[in-house]
């Protein structure tokens, strides 16, 4: 997440989280342009409700840090979330989330497991090779997924089986539950699956998990107009965005 970190915080004030600044690096999303972060740790009995307020505030979380983008002269990173109750599912939405009934769902506990790594691997060295986790090994996904100190899980999505036992695992969503919704913290999916438009069809299921739950909103992180990497979350409507003044329609 960045080496020589900068305390923009006042060291004394023990009840107030201390926020950093990263160097300057380059942006994954805009070629040209230089990233930096500015993030806070969370730890102690204070991290849940210190995520959710970060999360409201266009934080995101990586294990035990919620960072967002401090960018100078460029704000092109928008929070994003999807309003649940007023989601109005595309013909195409639609068409992704028929294609994918023969799939189960397993909500299981915030554990790494080998056969879930093995499914990293294949989505990055298709996906982002050469990116930023492309170098991730067993030990890093570990620290990933277990080391956090909020109310998180992973969903698993399994092909169906005629006795009712867990197929194989087609795609993953580590997922942080707040008070407001669902933020969906990362996920991934096997690359051969092309025709099934995993990544949709994950963020279909948040949305009727949800909605299920009572919770008004899924969290989708960041969008970035231009990026054909972002552009699949403008099609998920209505989509709110964190502006100057709040959360706002897209």
């Amino acid at each position: 997440m960045g080496h020589e970190w900068v305390d923009v915080t006042d060291q004394r004030q023990t009840r107030v989280p201390q926020f950093f600044l990263t160097p300057g690096g380059p942006c994954p999303y805009l070629p040209g342009k230089v990233e930096r972060k500015v993030f806070a740790r969370l730890n102690g009995t204070l991290a849940q409700p210190l995520n959710e307020a970060l999360t409201h505030s266009g934080f995101r979380r990586s294990q035990m840090i919620a960072y967002r983008p401090a960018c100078d002269g460029c704000s092109a990173c928008v929070s994003v979330r999807i309003v649940v109750d007023k989601f109005d599912i595309s013909r195409t939405q639609r068409r992704i989330a028929k294609r994918n009934t023969d799939l189960r769902r397993f909500e299981v506990p915030a554990e790494a497991t080998r056969e879930q790594f093995a499914l990293l691997r294949t989505y990055l060295d298709s996906r982002h090779s050469g990116g930023g986790m492309s170098d991730m090994g067993l030990f890093d996904y570990v620290a990933m997924v277990e080391e956090t100190p909020v109310d998180t899980h992973i969903i698993e999505f399994r092909r169906n089986t005629a006795d009712g036992s867990r197929g194989a695992i087609v795609g993953c969503a580590l997922t942080d539950v707040l008070r407001d919704g669902l933020s969906m913290v990362y996920s991934f999916f096997h690359p051969g699956e092309d025709a099934r438009s995993l990544g949709t069809y994950m963020i279909l299921d948040h949305v009727r998990e949800a909605k299920a739950r009572g919770l008004p909103y899924v969290y989708l992180g960041y969008w970035v107009r231009g990026s054909e990497k972002m552009d699949y979350k403008a099609r998920f409507k209505p989509l709110e965005a964190l502006g100057p003044e709040g959360w706002r329609p897209l």
